[in-house]
């Protein structure tokens, strides 16, 4: 089996006094797209946040036990939490591409790295980020053109390509299909398995179907507690526990 990119052992997360997340322990191996899914409020966008410390923001919340990544604990004192955040990527529910331009959008990233001064490298990066987010034959002649002008689906791509352009080895996304229309979102998941070939990905997704089209592993968050965790296959044809099977039927939640 391949060595886990994230090892997740016994993990609590507090919300102050208000525990958020019951010893989750999880493997998320390599090149491939884990999916976590369950009801809202169980845990799920909390538990993909901790992987790259965006709860870190939120005053009083605290971890326990260890997320790992490459064998490193991210929560140690010595950890440098944007260099984190540079290797974990992260797309979010809604679009949500700044206020400039497409190409300013891409730069971004590599700028606040330091990578922005040769300007040929520069946009050699842009245009690699923006093929690989299935965004460049739409953009390339108006890539000074203000990103807010593209739909939503496109918006989505760009935040896509913002993160590529930083070269992470894992890329988290938190719903980034729920605001998007059947095609555009067809486009995302389509985007999600090429991108695997490359990148470690993680999703959170309330679409039982989406989680069976395009992922490897699936997760099943239940009142902050991890259920079940399976090869994707496995989980929704033979779920090992009662409540998998009463959620993915929906009988449940």
């Amino acid at each position: 089996m391949s060595e886990s990119v994230f090892s997740i052992q016994t993990m609590n997360f507090y919300y102050g006094s208000k525990r958020a997340l019951t010893n989750i322990s999880m493997e998320i191996l390599p090149k491939k797209v884990t999916a976590l899914i369950g009801p809202s409020g169980c845990g799920k966008s909390t538990f993909l946040r901790c992987l790259n410390r965006m709860n870190d923001t939120i005053n009083g919340t605290r971890v326990e036990g260890q997320i790992l990544l490459q064998g490193q604990n991210i929560y140690a004192p010595e950890m440098d939490v944007v260099n984190l955040r540079q290797r974990v990527g992260m797309v979010f529910q809604k679009p949500n591409p700044f206020p400039q331009s497409i190409y300013d959008n891409v730069a971004f990233g590599p700028r606040v790295l330091g990578q922005g001064q040769n300007k040929t490298d520069l946009e050699e990066n842009i245009q690699r980020s923006l093929e690989a987010a299935a965004l460049w034959d739409d953009v390339k002649d108006k890539l000074k053109h203000d990103a807010m002008s593209l739909s939503l689906g496109q918006q989505q791509r760009l935040c896509i390509a913002r993160v590529l352009a930083i070269q992470p080895e894992v890329i988290l996304m938190d719903e980034s299909t729920s605001a998007l229309d059947p095609i555009a979102t067809l486009r995302i998941e389509e985007l999600i398995s090429e991108l695997k070939e490359k990148y470690t990905i993680v999703i959170v997704t309330h679409n039982m179907q989406q989680a069976a089209r395009v992922s490897d592993c699936t997760g099943l968050f239940w009142l902050g507690e991890l259920v079940e965790f399976a090869a994707t296959t496995e989980m929704f044809t033979r779920p090992r526990q009662e409540l998998t099977e009463a959620y993915i039927t929906g009988r449940m939640g």
